[in-house]
């Protein structure tokens, strides 16, 4: 749930620009949408959306890193993390906040001790691996709902910010050592080529010796550089998908498949199948196989992806945790490539839709604040049912996520100058150390004693 500007461009091209793609946005609009239709219970397969956002995350932010890696030649990390926190945090600290607050106020008790106690681990980015240690099957979520498990999907988000831009610096730092080193070596040579020359006056060694010269020079060390970071960046990329697809393989529980579903390390591929596809090795390959039919090819994804969430169940469909979410987020990589390449496109114009592009916009609000409104707001709370109570909950649903976006997110994103640099950090701090504090004063009711005299 990222939002990059880049540029289109041909698949051949070097340059990474910053002009805005409406495409994507209505990606994730497609994306929120359809998790909206599952959460509601009328798209059995809409939870693919998260998958379409973790492949638009993936691309979004290894197309950042690299335009960063080929602008100064390294990854500025204490730079990108703070630009993820002001994109992140505050929509996510407020909605924890309100919501705590609410159900703390109202909720049910075994709801109110289930928010407390996922709470701080929603504000670590931990929240995935703590719903797993307690055993807590994300398919079972509508008999016992807990207003922040939905979160799990921002958990891995986080978790693949903090680690994959460390692994592109090394790649980074380590491709440009071996090109600083072949650059001496090679400059050695040519000195080495020249006395040679001085020596016997060879005017055939000397012609050979510049055109040789002439060549590297039409390849700059620097543009080397990039080219290798990038193949590194995709050869990881690819390497560590295919490992946590192995791994999802190897640990799926057909009866609840909730630990491949939602662990960090079995859903890595799903944001790296997107950043593969944001590399110039990649762009270039696909660019020269589609060739003038990727408006064709952008709808056949389409329609396979669609096909995928109408008949995908998540427990009753194995196929999915044995290749079947691992080709559905790489067709949704390759969709989201394509849209860049091709953005005049049938299916990049459609999904330009400016309403569609407005919801995509307020993606990432809404995803927070749908599902505790979904659970507070339950049938049984409003007395209402069927199409009503989905009606109820989805204005009240995008009106926070509206409220969110242009409230928290963009005024701290774009205009708060507090928010940067040290005032940024201690904002950061003092915000951190407040909501540990609210987990920590809130009481959460008793445990209900069992009369086990009463039990059989």
């Amino acid at each position: 749930m990222t939002t990059v500007q880049l540029k289109p461009a041909s698949p051949a091209s070097s340059v990474r620009g910053r002009r805005h793609l409406p495409a994507l946005d209505g990606l994730r609009g497609v994306a929120i949408l359809g998790v909206l239709l599952f959460h509601t219970g009328h798209l059995g397969g809409g939870f693919l959306g998260v998958d379409l956002f973790f492949a638009l995350s993936g691309y979004l932010i290894t197309d950042l890193l690299l335009r960063e890696v080929g602008g100064s030649g390294s990854v500025s990390l204490v730079g990108f993390w703070g630009r993820r926190i002001r994109r992140l945090v505050p929509a996510l600290a407020v909605m924890l906040v309100v919501v705590t607050v609410v159900v703390w106020g109202f909720g049910a008790p075994d709801l109110v001790r289930s928010t407390l106690s996922d709470g701080p681990w929603t504000q670590a980015d931990l929240v995935n691996w703590h719903l797993l240690a307690e055993s807590a099957s994300y398919w079972d979520s509508h008999d016992a709902p807990r207003v922040f498990e939905h979160l799990w999907s921002i958990a891995v988000e986080e978790q693949f910010y903090v680690v994959w831009p460390v692994v592109v610096l090394l790649m980074a730092g380590w491709a440009r050592r071996t090109g600083l080193r072949a650059k001496r070596q090679g400059e050695r040579q040519v000195e080495l080529r020249d006395k040679r020359v001085e020596q016997s006056n060879d005017q055939r060694v000397e012609r050979q010796d510049k055109r040789r010269v002439e060549q590297s020079d039409e390849q700059p060390v620097e543009r080397q550089i990039e080219r290798r970071v990038e193949s590194w960046v995709a050869a990881s990329a690819l390497v560590i998908s295919l490992l946590s697809l192995v791994l999802m393989i190897a640990l799926v529980d057909p009866n609840d498949p909730t630990r491949v579903y939602t662990g960090t390390d079995t859903r890595a591929f799903s944001l790296l199948l997107g950043a593969l596809v944001a590399t110039r090795p990649v762009r270039e390959a696909l660019g020269r196989v589609v060739g003038r039919r990727g408006g064709a090819v952008a709808g056949v994804l389409v329609v396979g992806i669609a096909v995928a969430w109408s008949v995908a169940d998540g427990t009753g469909s194995h196929w999915l945790y044995v290749g079947g979410l691992f080709g559905h987020s790489l067709a949704a990589a390759l969709l989201i490539g394509l849209c860049v390449q091709v953005p005049g496109s049938v299916v990049a114009r459609v999904l330009g839709w400016l309403p569609l592009r407005w919801v995509g916009q307020i993606s990432y609000s809404l995803y927070l604040w749908h599902w505790p409104v979904f659970v507070f707001l339950s049938p049984q709370r409003l007395h209402v049912a069927g199409w009503t109570w989905i009606a109820v909950v989805c204005a009240v649903s995008i009106g926070s996520a509206a409220a969110s976006k242009y409230l928290v997110e963009d005024p701290i994103r774009f205009r708060a100058g507090w928010a940067r640099g040290r005032g940024g950090l201690v904002a950061f701090v003092v915000l951190m150390v407040g909501m540990a504090v609210l987990w920590w004063a809130l009481p959460a009711p008793a445990t209900p004693a069992i009369d086990i005299t009463r039990l059989g």
